[in-house]
């Protein structure tokens, strides 16, 4: 496989926990998912960043981009897929990537607030490759990916979140453009 069809591959796999992350934030808000409860250490467990419609919403569309890329793949709109699945295992996938997203993310808010970074503050390499991580430990028992796969997610993934930071940003979906 070239290194095209590796990045190529990479991102079709990983498209749904990337627009779970990205959509969690553009519909969230509301109640936050630890009910503003504090941690044994004083400290919120996650803050109010970390919200219920967020979470649904991030879900579900990564949901829906999993569906589409099935519908996709399997109608061979496009060639050179490193994996084939039916509907139904898109549908699981999805959900898996999704979810795995969305608690590598949570995570990352709870490690931040337990060493002090404020919520909406950047951690380097946290923000970007925790909810990655987890997308692909959550979703690998169904779905393997090779492990040049796991590589060229880790590097590209970095690049791929500031790019889309930077356009929420310009869009006026985020305040900061981390």
């Amino acid at each position: 496989m070239s290194i095209i069809q590796l990045i190529y591959n990479s991102l079709i796999y990983i498209l749904p926990a990337y627009v779970a992350n990205a959509s969690a934030c553009i519909f969230g808000g509301g109640t936050p998912l630890d009910m503003g409860k504090k941690f044994v250490d004083g400290k919120r467990i996650v803050g109010n960043g970390v919200t219920y419609r967020g979470t649904f919403f991030g879900i579900l569309c990564g949901i829906i981009v999993a569906v589409l890329e099935g519908m996709i793949v399997n109608l061979n709109i496009v060639n050179n897929i490193a994996f084939y699945f039916n509907i139904f295992e898109w549908v699981y996938i999805g959900f898996l990537l999704s979810l795995g997203a969305l608690f590598g993310d949570m995570l990352g808010s709870f490690i931040k607030r337990r060493i002090g970074i404020a919520q909406g503050k950047p951690a380097p390499i946290l923000d970007q490759i925790g909810f990655v991580v987890f997308a692909i430990l959550f979703a690998y028992p169904i779905a393997p990916i090779s492990i040049e796969m796991i590589i060229v997610l880790l590097i590209i993934t970095p690049a791929v979140h500031l790019l889309g930071n930077i356009v929420a940003y310009l869009l006026g979906v985020k305040k900061v453009w981390w």
